[in-house]
């Protein structure tokens, strides 16, 4: 029964992480046609605002769901309490803090703006503040199924509730700047968008649960402070843990613009340097999902695990799944480095930025990292601790925004997040340290750095080919870009199998390991 067990929960993650990865890969790829409709200044305007949204999705993601799920797994093992029981519980307790956080944001939007120094965007925020009316619907259907075992209905319902989003902000945007409405307008329509999104989402899940088969159970109070606390503690924190880019994100918009403007730039051209800043936030989702997609795969097994695979194996999963957030991220970091001049040109039709962006892009290592050390420490338990650290990194990257944006511009943005990041990931190190958790010996990480600076030889030498010949048109940046995506893959790629950075048995527990094992 344990191995069943085992098998269903794996089969389970592994529906969720193709979910999750499918959704993060639309959620970073349409930003790129949606820049190239609005311009720097209509990005800047619609991300101010996404990170609130992107709380929102965050709690019907990350957070409540999962505890949710928990719970009703335990009702369903210990028949202590009924798990429609739980479902009502939580969804009374969600959908008072929902209605709090709805207001709190509808009626402090005027101050919220302000806080960004930009009033403007007061009306977006406003329609932002809708999306948490939803969060205890959403959360509490997902975390149901999903406690039952049955993820489908949560994984349909991410993959549509992004790809409908995707559509209608991008179709929106397109007829609204063609009418030649204000591009504060297009932004409204595009945080509209997104609510659309959400509500298919809540319609799917909808016809899920009303054609479940259950038995009707009266509301009663019994174990509401046993659920409350579960709920609302490790939920939120939860969410905090998986929410890290979306919470360094909205420090960003609270504080990037209005210290710009303060240190005497044009209004207009602080949005737009705002607007170059956040091309970045597509590349980092990009390098960030595929390095923690594979990782993460193997973290949810942890829980289990422990007592029934033994300590040897619980820790080499460990192990693996750090290995490869350190291969796939400083892989995905160096590279994007290498070839950011052509792949700005490629996405965005200028090189503006360049160099703010190549700062940025070391967050793709220490991101993915961070991620996979947090989903190992929630694995183990550890949940509080997780969201402590990253709530430590927020309040770095916030200081460090004073501290560097008025001396450096928007380059001090990209290093106030990548001092933050190495904050948090120092202290995920001393705590898996402390748990008597070994992580990765100092010749794996010579090796791997061994890899990433052949690869950048070999980058660099392929993009001074073009840059020598004077080759760097938007056609011909795209060649340059996707070549050395291609070129800069199989460099890395064979160096990690030559130096033998992954064994038989580590490539047999990822997926499409197998194919790059040598067989005699």
């Amino acid at each position: 029964m344990p191995f069943d067990n085992s098998r269903l929960l794996l089969k389970g993650a592994f529906i969720l992480t193709i979910a999750a990865t499918i959704t993060k890969i639309l959620s970073a790829v349409y930003r790129v046609p949606f820049q190239n409709i609005v311009g720097d200044i209509g990005f800047y305007i619609y991300q101010q605002v996404y990170p609130i949204y992107g709380l929102a999705i965050a709690l019907t993601t990350y957070g409540f769901p999962v505890i949710i799920s928990k719970l009703v797994a335990e009702a369903e093992a210990t028949k202590e309490m009924d798990s429609r029981q739980i479902v009502y519980i939580s969804f009374l307790l969600l959908g008072i803090f929902g209605l709090f956080t709805f207001l709190f944001v509808f009626f402090g939007s005027d101050f919220i703006a302000g806080w960004m120094g930009d009033k403007q965007l007061t009306s977006l925020i406003k329609i932002v503040s809708f999306s948490f009316l939803l969060v205890p619907f959403i959360s509490t259907i997902r975390g149901y199924f999903q406690g039952k075992g049955n993820m489908m209905p949560t994984a349909i319902s991410q993959v549509q509730e992004q790809f409908i989003r995707v559509i209608f902000i991008l179709l929106l945007a397109s007829i609204l700047v063609k009418n030649g409405s204000s591009l504060y307008k297009v932004g409204s329509g595009t945080v509209f968008s997104s609510i659309i999104g959400s509500l298919a989402a809540l319609m799917t899940l909808f016809i899920f649960y009303f054609r479940h088969k259950g038995s009707n159970v009266k509301f009663r109070t019994s174990g509401f402070t046993f659920v409350a606390k579960r709920l609302l503690i490790q939920g939120l924190a939860i969410c905090i843990s998986g929410a890290l880019l979306i919470l360094f994100q909205f420090v960003d918009s609270l504080n990037i613009y209005s210290l710009l403007v303060k240190s005497g730039m044009e209004i207009d051209q602080a949005k737009g340097l705002k607007g170059i800043y956040d091309r970045g936030q597509p590349l980092i989702q990009l390098g960030t999902v595929v390095a923690t997609s594979f990782s993460l795969t193997l973290v949810p097994a942890l829980t289990s695990s422990r007592t029934s695979i033994g300590e040897a194996d619980f820790f080499d999963k460990i192990g693996l799944a750090i290995k490869i957030s350190v291969i796939v991220g400083l892989g995905a970091t160096v590279g994007i480095i290498c070839i950011m001049e052509p792949t700005n040109i490629m996405l965005f039709s200028t090189n503006d930025g360049t160099k703010v962006l190549q700062v940025f892009s070391i967050s793709i290592l220490f991101s993915s990292m961070i991620l996979t050390m947090s989903g190992i420490l929630q694995g183990i338990g550890l949940i509080k601790d997780s969201a402590i650290y990253v709530l430590i990194g927020v309040a770095v990257k916030y200081l460090g925004n004073y501290l560097f944006i008025p001396k450096y511009g928007t380059i001090g943005a990209s290093l106030s997040t990548v001092i933050a990041l190495i904050v948090i990931l120092v202290l995920c190190i001393y705590k898996l340290k402390k748990m008597g958790i070994q992580l990765l010996a100092y010749s794996f990480y010579a090796k791997v750095i061994v890899s990433a600076l052949f690869m950048a030889f070999i980058l660099r030498f392929w993009t001074a080919v073009f840059i020598y010949f004077n080759l760097t048109s938007r056609l011909w940046s795209t060649i340059n870009a996707l070549g050395g995506v291609m070129v800069g893959g199989i460099v890395y790629i064979f160096m990690v199998k030559i130096l033998k950075l992954l064994n038989e048995k580590e490539l047999e527990s990822i997926p499409f390991g197998k194919h790059f094992i040598h067989t005699k």
